[in-house]
């Protein structure tokens, strides 16, 4: 294909060493506290516009998720999340994960389960956006 970037040799191909992801949420506090707690995500930084609380960077490990306060702009009650998930990889104990989520009030969409060589458990944050929670089996 004459047009293919990946067969031409003077163009690189995207080396990428991270992903993070930048979610828009409808209550900012509610969904800090949601990862927080659920997770177990730190506040990195918090971000503030003419004194009000607009977005907070949270991070646990080497990955980052940045929440937005929904402005409206688009429809307060739009559907979030739909057609993506988030897949987060982790050494830790996926039942132990799951254990934990569920007793800070979480609804895990799936159980801990076997799947594609990995212990992995679904669920979701309170905006709809789906978190996929993966520990490979020989972690």
């Amino acid at each position: 294909m004459p047009n293919d970037p990946t067969t031409n040799e003077t163009t690189p191909t995207l080396l990428a060493q991270s992903l993070d992801a930048s979610l828009t949420v409808a209550d900012v506090r509610r969904s800090v506290a949601w990862y927080r707690d659920v997770l177990r995500f730190s506040v990195d930084r918090e971000f503030e516009r003419a004194g009000r609380l607009f977005a907070v960077s949270l991070r646990a490990g080497t990955i980052r998720i940045l929440l937005t306060q929904e402005d409206g702009g688009r429809g307060v009650d739009r559907v979030k999340g739909e057609g993506f998930s988030l897949q987060i990889t982790t050494a830790q104990d996926i039942d132990a994960l799951a254990s934990n989520a569920k007793r800070a009030g979480a609804a895990l969409d799936s159980e801990p389960a076997d799947a594609w060589g990995a212990r992995v458990f679904r669920l979701r944050d309170p905006d709809g956006f789906r978190l996929v929670i993966s520990s490979p089996r020989d972690a």
